[in-house]
């Protein structure tokens, strides 16, 4: 078998679906490249599951042309286009076998029992499960499950692998490694692979690129380390990862850094087009220190909340521009609640951002 060697581009151009009067995706603009692992990210309702399904062939779209590998799939069924789709509730058949469960595809397609079998054998030895094949579903683990469920789709060698919330069903630490056994099958087959989740932490770590939608359209797109560093508003930033939003003032621009004053102290940071005034600053709280002396170029504060955690400590710290969410790896001088701080903010997690405009979302 050559799974992975099918591996095509998805673009959509102009794509707009609705439920009646409920738009579910307006009018969306994509290009997934051939090989990599896109997620489409969002809160409940943005659209992203409608995104994926348009994909599949399992919705159709109002509006708009759907690319895969150049041809126009726009109008074609799902079972016309080269897709295999991994379901969250995995949809596998308990009165069959493992191995019946992963041929299946094979053999309603006219393929020999014996030869779509063999197939599957490979396929289940791919995902780390030989030997399982004479086994019923109800005889695996969630995570084993899930396995079967990638491999039933891997075994069709789809141009494009779609995953709808694939781990939502299982515990956080198997939810942590079965995204990298999914990340690392999709590397090393080179798999065009779409994901969907709500988990912001997840998409961070198996994506070449992460497409954040919110109300029926895209937020913004680019790598993890873009979305978190950069983010283009107030929502990404707030979606994306833990951020403290506060209140700033750009007093000057000089090309494209401004130098904005953020409750007594200034800091240089891109300007993303924004002009003097008013604006928001989003605030990483793995960027802010806490020192127990007065710092030049610090705010002052105090601690509200100490929790441990571990391997790390979270505070919140009330200051002059509010409520700030801290977290602090050294452990081994913790805050009490009461200590007086002065605030310090790094370089780097302390990104100007657009205000988010965007009204309620509908559905999606």
């Amino acid at each position: 078998m050559t799974i992975g060697s099918k591996a095509e581009a998805v673009r959509f151009q102009d794509v707009t679906k609705a439920f009646g009067p409920v738009v579910a995706v307006a009018d969306i603009n994509f290009t997934i490249e051939a090989g990599t692992l896109v997620t489409l990210l969002g809160p409940s309702g943005c659209g992203k599951t409608t995104t994926l399904r348009l994909i599949a062939g399992l919705e159709m779209a109002n509006s708009g042309s759907i690319f895969i590998g150049g041809e126009d799939v726009t109008r074609l069924s799902a079972t016309d286009r080269d897709v295999s789709m991994v379901f969250q509730s995995y949809a596998l058949f308990p009165h069959m076998t493992v191995l019946d469960n992963v041929a299946y595809g094979l053999v309603v397609s006219g393929m020999a029992k014996a030869e779509a079998h063999a197939q599957g054998e490979e396929v289940l030895e791919l995902v780390g499960l030989a030997g399982f094949g004479a086994r019923l579903p109800s005889e695996l683990s969630g995570g084993q499950q899930q396995r079967v469920a990638v491999a039933r789709a891997l075994v069709l060698e789809p141009q494009v692998l779609l995953f709808d919330e694939p781990l939502s069903n299982l515990d956080a630490k198997l939810r942590r490694h079965m995204r990298e056994e999914i990340r690392d099958l999709q590397q090393n087959l080179g798999l065009t692979t779409v994901y969907v989740t709500h988990d912001q932490e997840e998409a961070l770590a198996v994506s070449d690129r992460i497409i954040v939608m919110r109300n029926a359209a895209i937020a913004q797109e680019g790598n993890p380390r873009q979305l978190y560093e950069e983010p283009a508003d107030a929502f990404v930033a707030d979606f994306i990862g833990d951020s403290n939003l506060v209140e700033g003032e750009i007093v000057s621009v000089d090309g494209d850094m401004a130098r904005v004053r953020i409750g007594g102290i200034e800091k240089s940071l891109v300007s993303h087009g924004l002009g003097p005034g008013p604006a928001d600053v989003a605030i990483r709280p793995e960027s802010i220190r806490l020192e127990t002396v007065a710092v030049d170029g610090g705010i002052e504060g105090n601690v509200l909340k100490a929790t441990y955690l571990g391997n790390h400590m979270e505070y919140m710290v009330e200051t002059a521009i509010g409520e700030l969410f801290v977290i602090d790896h050294e452990i081994g001088s913790m805050l009490s609640r009461g200590a007086a701080v002065t605030v310090v903010l790094d370089d780097r997690g302390v990104t100007l951002v657009r205000p988010d405009k965007s009204p309620a979302a509908d559905d999606g």
